[in-house]
Parts: C-alpha cells; sequence; structure tokens
C-alpha cells in the first residue's frame, strides 16, 4: 500500500516521477524510461504542455485525423478529429463524400445565450426581496463594467438579470438566473467572474437595504458559477435529397433504405436504451472535433444529454422523415464553443486545427461541429440498417490486434490479405497469426 505524499505539487517534474515509479512500479527505471519516452524534443513546447494542468509528468498522446469533403453551406471543409476509436474518421469521411454529391450540409445557429447562477439563501419575506431586486438590479451592471467592457466591443455582455424563486423545490433558496452572450469565446472565465460581481452586489446592498430585517439582511451565497447547460445556444444541422437518390446499396432499395433509416430513428426517439448508444455515436464526432479545437468536451456532453432529456424522457437527438419524395436527417443541439482564450491561442496542434477550419468564429465552428456529429450518426446508422457495424469497424480495428501482438510487416500484409474475405474478429485473427508463425 502506497503512503500518502505531503507537497507533492511542489516537487520538481523529475522528483514527481521518480516518487511516482518507485512507490507504484515493480521497475521504476523502466517505468520512468517510458513517462519520459513521451516527452517532447522541443523543450519549450515541453514547458508550454506541462503548465496547462498541475503535477504533470508526460505527455499523453492521441490521434489527430481528418475527414475531408465536407460540404457544409456551399464551403468545403477538412475537418480535424482527436479520437481513439477506430473507425470513427473513415465513418465521418464516407459520409461527408456521401452528401458532398448530394447538396451537403446545411447548418444555422439559432441561438447563442449562455447561463450563469448565483445560489442563494433568504430567510424573510420574498416581496421585499423582490422589492431589493428591482431597486438594485442596475447596479449589478454597473459593478460590472470593467469586466464587460471588452466583451460590450465585440458585441457580447450581460444580456439579463432574473430573480428565481426556487422555495418550492428548496426551503428558502433562490438566484440570479443570469443570460450572457459571449460571441466567440466559451465565456467561462468571464461569466464567472461576473457572477462573482453579482454575489458581492448581492450581500453588501442587502446589509444597507432598509426595508429588510436584521434577519433579511444575511442574504448567504452558496456559489456563483455557470451551467454547462445552454438550451438556448442551439445550433441546427441538416441534409436532405429526393428519395430516389439515396441508392448506393445494391442489396437494398432506397425506398426500402430511406423506411428502415427512419425507423432505426424513431426506435432512438422512444427507447432510452437505443437512444444513449445512438447518442453516443453522434458525440463520437462532436467530441473528437471539440478536442480537436481546444474546447471543453466535457462541458459539451454534459449539456448535449442534458438537452437529450429535457422532455422528461431521454431520447435520441437526430430525426428523420421523408415528405413529398425528400428524405431529411436533422439535429439541433446546444453547443456552447470559443474561438478565442483558453487552449485555441496555446496549443499548437489546437491552432492549426482551427487554421485547416480556415480561422471560424464561434458561430461557424458550432456549425461544423454539429455537421461532424449529424455526419457520424448518418453513418452508423447506415451501417446498422444494411450491412451492419461489425463488418466496417472490425476491419479498421484489425490494425489494433496486430499492434498488440507486435505482428511484422510481413505478417500484417498476410493477415490483411486473408481478412479481406474473411470475417475479422479478434480470435480469428489471433489464431491466424499463429498459424502463420507455426
Amino acid at each position: 500500500m502506497t503512503k500518502a505524499v505531503s507537497g507533492f505539487s511542489k516537487l520538481s517534474k523529475e522528483e514527481k516521477i521518480h516518487w511516482i515509479t518507485t512507490n507504484h512500479f515493480s521497475n521504476p527505471e523502466q517505468a520512468a524510461q517510458e513517462i519520459k519516452k513521451y516527452w517532447n524534443s522541443d523543450s519549450d513546447l515541453q514547458k508550454l504542455h506541462d503548465e496547462f494542468i498541475e503535477n504533470t509528468i508526460s505527455n499523453f498522446y492521441l490521434p489527430l485525423g481528418v475527414a475531408p469533403n465536407f460540404l457544409i453551406n456551399g464551403k468545403n471543409y477538412t475537418i480535424p478529429m482527436a479520437i481513439e476509436e477506430s473507425s470513427v474518421v473513415a465513418a465521418a469521411s464516407k459520409a461527408a463524400k456521401f452528401w458532398s454529391n448530394r447538396g451537403g450540409f446545411k447548418a444555422t445557429v439559432i441561438s447563442s445565450e449562455k447561463i450563469g447562477q448565483v445560489h442563494f439563501i433568504y430567510k424573510g419575506d420574498t416581496k421585499k426581496l423582490k422589492t431589493f431586486f428591482t431597486t438594485i438590479k442596475p447596479k449589478f451592471f454597473t459593478d460590472t463594467e470593467s469586466i464587460t467592457k471588452n466583451m460590450q466591443k465585440r458585441g457580447g455582455g450581460i444580456l439579463e438579470i432574473e430573480l428565481k424563486d426556487k422555495t418550492a423545490e428548496l426551503e428558502d433558496y433562490f438566484q440570479l438566473h443570469v443570460t450572457f452572450e459571449t460571441k466567440d469565446s466559451m465565456g467561462a472565465n468571464f461569466i464567472n467572474s461576473c457572477l462573482e460581481q453579482f454575489a458581492k452586489t448581492l450581500k453588501e446592498e442587502a446589509k444597507t437595504f432598509e426595508l429588510f430585517s436584521e434577519e433579511e439582511q444575511n442574504i448567504q451565497v452558496v456559489m456563483s458559477i455557470l451551467s454547462n447547460y445552454v438550451p438556448n445556444c442551439i445550433v441546427r444541422a441538416e441534409v436532405s435529397c429526393p428519395v430516389t437518390d439515396l441508392k448506393e446499396d445494391k442489396h437494398i432499395s432506397q425506398e426500402e433504405f430511406a423506411e428502415k433509416f427512419i425507423r432505426a430513428v424513431k426506435i432512438a426517439e422512444i427507447e432510452p436504451y437505443r437512444a444513449v448508444t445512438h447518442n453516443k455515436g453522434i458525440m463520437n464526432g462532436i467530441d473528437a472535433v471539440v478536442l480537436a479545437t481546444g474546447n471543453d468536451f466535457r462541458a459539451v456532453e454534459a449539456g448535449v444529454h442534458a438537452y437529450a432529456a429535457r422532455n422528461g424522457k431521454y431520447s435520441s437527438l437526430s430525426h428523420a422523415k421523408v415528405q413529398d419524395g425528400i428524405f431529411t436527417f436533422w439535429m439541433e443541439i446546444p453547443l456552447a464553443l470559443g474561438t478565442v482564450g483558453g487552449l485555441t491561442g496555446l496549443h499548437p496542434l489546437v491552432k492549426m486545427s482551427l487554421q485547416m477550419l480556415g480561422n471560424p468564429s464561434a458561430h461557424e465552428l458550432m456549425q461544423i461541429v454539429a455537421v461532424a456529429g449529424l455526419a457520424q450518426n448518418f453513418a452508423a446508422l447506415r451501417s446498422l440498417t444494411t450491412t451492419g457495424i461489425q463488418q466496417g469497424h472490425m476491419k479498421m480495428h484489425l490494425m489494433n490486434i496486430l499492434n498488440q501482438f507486435n505482428a511484422s510487416e510481413q505478417e500484417r500484409k498476410e493477415v490483411v490479405k486473408h481478412f479481406e474475405k474473411h470475417t475479422v474478429s479478434h480470435s480469428a485473427v489471433v489464431d491466424y497469426l499463429q498459424t502463420i508463425r507455426k
């Protein structure tokens, strides 16, 4: 059992690695070599990565791939994707090529409002609190002028501040519910700075409000924090074409494909067990682009899945229909993204990814990311309703299996050739590899 360590964050990187390897590995020297193998040879670049987080000991690599041929609102994109899962980039690329010949993807930002809240406890007359809030509301704006000045120059800022009574759900609980526009930044630091100032103003002004009793003057702020649930920061992505243009699989007619595809989507709309996996497929595309562009994929995941359950039951994010002979597949999702601030100006590959996309605005990036998710969903549903998903996925997974067993270049060629005509499975690949080696 490892002993607790004190002052770990104050150790040098070498000292941290020495403590970790001697306390957690049977061969400390080998473990240290493995950790250092992933250091960047450029010391300045490594120092930059070291300072992204605390207690950095090495770099954890993910593949950065690209999916070309995305036609979005009439403009061609090559989309960067950082992800480890086999077949995701290939599936996105295939869907992009399919729709590039059928008018491409259409994407629209419907709204881009973000939310922050000051959660507080007030024990007193609610009518008095409402009067107090109306009286001091202008001061919330004036007290944050130094914070909002630059954001306002870019067309953003505080849109609205509301007092919400939540006492029916939790005793003495109220909140300041604040709506923001943060333009090209994700805006987390901006929002949180504003909220903390609101909390100070709220508490200070309460102490001298003449209608309050002594107890009512003692407003207790529990916390001030932005919300990652952004149901009014919505982007729509869609594709459409005549059903007759859906012909690509010789084993199924266009009409049957459209019918099966729509049925698969409707199953995800009503069956949560399927909806979770259905939406996970969408997030394969979304997370990969969010990560490649230096945005917070955990915040995006949390917000998107909350949105999928907004009507009281977890459901599909995407929808499909045929009307007057036209097949339409679409999705509306919340995406709070930024193209300035955070890692966007620090991480070299994030900067390259944004350059690859033409240095998009936050609204343009929302459209690109939503399209990547819709493309991924289309590719998955297309496979599921025709050939099945495992055939393509396992062929992509073949290289991972061969790497796991340290296959030589000659062995790789023989195995790949063999499985051009045979079904790929982990056990089948291992068995064939063993046969070759005998």
